[in-house]
């Protein structure tokens, strides 16, 4: 938990109840537990709306219809763009 050993935390529990004293230290830890329970609670809550709407999005990519391949450039210009007209350009204005 929190990369802390046994000594460390038993350090700090004794750091806290000396500090907090004996009749303040049970309600604080009940009101920790609340915390971090309710913490607990939020996250996930969180990653499910984050899994439902990949699902949402996947199933909407999957129903959508695939694109026909592109028309190669080489055949999607043809001849009658071309002019040969050889009259004068005209000039800018």
């Amino acid at each position: 938990m929190f990369g802390l050993g046994f000594g460390e935390l038993m350090v700090i529990l004794l750091i806290a109840l000396i500090f907090i004293g004996p009749k303040k230290l049970p309600e604080l830890a009940k009101g920790l537990g609340k915390g971090l329970r309710e913490f607990q609670n939020a996250t996930k809550g969180f990653s499910e709306q984050l899994d439902q709407a990949k699902r949402e999005l996947t199933d909407a990519a999957q129903d959508t219809p695939k694109v026909p391949d592109a028309i190669p450039v080489e055949n999607a210009v043809s001849d009658t763009h071309h002019t040969t007209d050889k009259s004068e350009p005209t000039k800018p204005v």
